[in-house]
């Protein structure tokens, strides 16, 4: 039986997919197997010796303290794309209410008296706003937001320019022909009417638009940020604003120095808040959690390499460890000498770590000798029997 602790209030439809036989759902539990969150900050958080698994209901995992769970042999899941719909489509509202000055308008009449329809009709002038038809959209970052943003841009009549140095396959196949590709941010920042930020935030992602991307950035452009706020250097974009650089910006991200600016629309997080979103991600982050604490199987893992080995009904070994040379020879050593016969063995690495799936025709009587043994090799982070 696994104990599952919850941080926060994670969909019943996806605490469903862990088979009450096998998995305790329990949120006050100090020692769980594994914890599904989505936005609770555990980097204050001790880890307890037990637990193999970390679930984040969500893309982001920037609440999470990933080095910690790394260096304890702690695969760290995430659900890219099981929020993207809900993303896109806000993204799709942020662009119009850049625009079309929508926000400012509603606010107003709710401020209108005597006869508000004449009033309306004389004072509507003032929130004057272009389409965005025909305009450009710059999409930074081509992952499974902001490939649906740039495909349904296209369809709204945009013309779409993307930047992702690390496109993978995956998204080329579902991203249209009729993007143009853009060699670099600063091209891209040039040549568009409408930016919007797809990346995820990291040490090298931060303050990605700062003073040099503004300088670069075609005058009266929009900015939508609606990925993470760290990706925006706030005091940048107020000079640019400031300049005329960048005339409205739309972010998902609270900020207090953001909260006086006319130019500027905040929005409270709300790009993944629709019920059908946060289904989807529970329902993702809790398979992924099933699927690796009964078989070993990683995938979506920030911090370990993806390995799947479909189960034969054979006992399986899963062994993280640092990514060096002669590991496999030494855990294979460990193997003969208990006579064990590999039936298969998948090896990949991410990194400085490695992540073993070893299916056996046989254990040895004494298992635990066994996983002594293994501990044993210099670099081994964590052994894990399943049967």
């Amino acid at each position: 039986m696994y104990t599952i602790k919850t941080l926060n209030q994670i969909a019943q439809t996806g605490l469903r997919k862990l088979p009450e036989e096998e998995f305790c759902i329990d949120p006050d539990t100090s020692c769980p197997d594994g914890i599904i969150l989505r936005s609770f900050d555990m980097h204050s958080m001790e880890l307890n010796d037990n637990l193999l698994a970390v679930a984040r209901a969500g893309a982001g995992t920037n609440n999470i303290p990933i080095a910690k769970c790394t260096a304890k042999g702690i695969p760290v899941f995430n659900t890219p794309g099981a929020n993207a719909n809900a993303v896109k489509e806000l993204v799709l509202a942020g662009l119009l209410i850049s625009s079309r000055r929508i926000i400012d308008g509603a606010a107003w009449v709710q401020t209108l008296e005597g006869n508000v329809e004449k009033a309306a009709e004389n004072g509507k002038k003032q929130f004057l706003g272009p389409e965005i038809a025909g305009k450009t959209l710059g999409v930074i970052g081509l992952g499974a937001i902001g490939v649906l943003v740039a495909n349904a841009a296209l369809n709204l009549g945009m013309n779409v320019i993307g930047y992702d140095p690390f496109l993978t396959l995956e998204s080329a196949w579902h991203l249209s022909a009729s993007v143009d590709k853009a060699d670099s941010m600063e091209e891209l920042a040039a040549a568009s009417d409408y930016i919007t930020l797809h990346i995820p935030l990291n040490d090298k992602t931060r303050h990605t638009f700062d003073k040099n991307l503004f300088a670069v950035t075609k005058k009266g452009a929009r900015l939508l940020n609606f990925a993470r706020g760290g990706l925006v250097d706030n005091e940048a974009l107020q000079r640019a604003i400031a300049a005329g650089i960048i005339s409205r910006y739309v972010t998902d991200f609270p900020d207090s120095s953001l909260l006086s600016n006319p130019n500027i629309i905040v929005l409270p997080h709300l790009g993944a808040s629709t019920p059908e979103s946060e289904e989807n991600c529970a329902e993702m982050a809790a398979v992924e959690l099933r699927e690796y604490l009964r078989y070993g199987n990683i995938r979506n893992s920030v911090n370990f390499p993806g390995c799947i080995v479909p189960y034969s009904g054979k006992p399986r070994v899963a062994i993280s460890h640092s990514n060096i040379v002669n590991m496999i020879g030494q855990l294979g050593a460990v193997f003969t000498k208990h006579h064990i016969n590999i039936d298969k063995m998948v090896n990949n690495s991410k990194g400085e770590l490695a992540y073993n799936i070893i299916v056996c025709d046989n254990l040895p009587e004494d298992e635990n000798q066994l996983i002594q043994d293994l501990y044993n090799i210099h670099s081994v982070l964590k052994v894990r029997i399943l049967k």
